[in-house]
């Protein structure tokens, strides 16, 4: 572990590979888990405000289950997320030529909102725990991101180069370059 202002880090981001391979995950993570995407305070207040624009993009099941429950839900921990489809897939789900991919980020790659997903989603398989003081930033080993660790060995990109976008978003520009500076100068003692 290591620390960066305010944020306890799993050396995981720079010790393991990581890069999404759709074609062979198809999107799973989307479909599987015990609950909806967790959502920030910030997110919920957006969601709300581009729901219509994203509302074409959703399935009949998904438009009534939002309809029911609310764009956002509570779940059974106390977590603001996004509502389930029967205890499995995100009511924000799309599928594409059988890929499973995200309403809300198709509506940004159309230019629809500004809003690309939640940054949960966007950080995956980074999980971020707040506490009072800090935030634990840990790397979510699973299963179903097998072929993902491979491909990154692979092109050799850690974790943290993968997620380089939204860790940008969520910590800023700054927070990443000193993830970089830190990544390379444990690199240097390892190889002493």
């Amino acid at each position: 572990m290591f620390q960066i202002e305010n944020q306890i880090i799993s050396l995981d981001l720079i010790e393991k590979h990581f890069f999404c391979d759709l074609k062979k995950c198809r999107g799973i993570c989307c479909l599987e888990g015990e609950s909806g995407a967790p959502l920030e305070e910030n997110e919920i207040k957006i969601l709300e405000k581009i729901f219509p624009k994203i509302k074409n993009y959703l399935t009949e099941e998904s438009k009534e289950i939002i309809e029911k429950k609310g764009i956002w839900v509570i779940d059974e921990d106390g977590d603001k997320v996004t509502p389930l489809i029967n205890k499995l897939e995100c009511v924000y789900t799309i599928f594409e030529n059988g890929i499973i991919k995200c309403a809300i980020e198709k509506a940004f790659l159309e230019g629809k909102t500004d809003f690309k997903k939640p940054i949960s989603c966007y950080l995956y398989p980074l999980r971020i725990t707040e506490y009072k003081n800090f935030d634990a930033v840990n790397y979510e080993t699973w299963d179903i991101c097998k072929h993902a660790i491979k491909l990154g060995k692979k092109k050799n990109i850690k974790v943290f180069q993968f997620l380089k976008e939204a860790i940008i978003l969520k910590y800023g520009k700054n927070w990443y370059d000193e993830l970089k500076l830190f990544n390379e100068n444990y690199k240097k003692e390892i190889l002493k």
